[in-house]
């Protein structure tokens, strides 16, 4: 088990260099399909240009969709409360994968810390 640990805390380790290594050099952090983007000066949006109309009447009819979508959701006193409580139980599902992801590394860093104390 100690040295699946450590493997996992090398390459956490590696990725965070790398990662620092980027942000430093001006660019974006490598993988997850977002440094394309950001090396040809299109930032983290650039990529949906794409996949908007490109002639005004489209843009036009597009804009008059999201706007009745958006209002009629506006209108609908259930139908917002529904998306409340799933925005709500998202962001307590990410909240709490967060808060679990940082007890690992934390129990990580102290099986690394006792390892090293202990080859001493």
């Amino acid at each position: 088990m100690a040295k699946k640990t450590k493997k996992a805390l090398k390459k956490l380790k590696k990725q965070q260099r790398q990662y620092e290594a980027a942000m430093a050099a001006g660019g974006a952090p490598i993988g997850g399909g977002m440094g394309t983007n950001a090396a040809r000066g299109q930032g983290l949006l650039g990529g949906l240009s794409g996949l908007l109309p490109s002639r005004r009447s489209e843009q036009f009819l597009v804009g008059l969709l999201v706007g009745a979508a958006a209002a009629y959701v506006l209108s609908d006193e259930e139908l917002r409360g529904k998306i409340v409580k799933s925005g709500l139980k998202l962001y307590g599902n990410l909240a709490g994968g967060l808060a679990e992801m940082k007890e690992q590394m934390a129990d990580l860093q102290a099986e690394l810390e006792a390892e090293q104390a202990g080859a001493l």
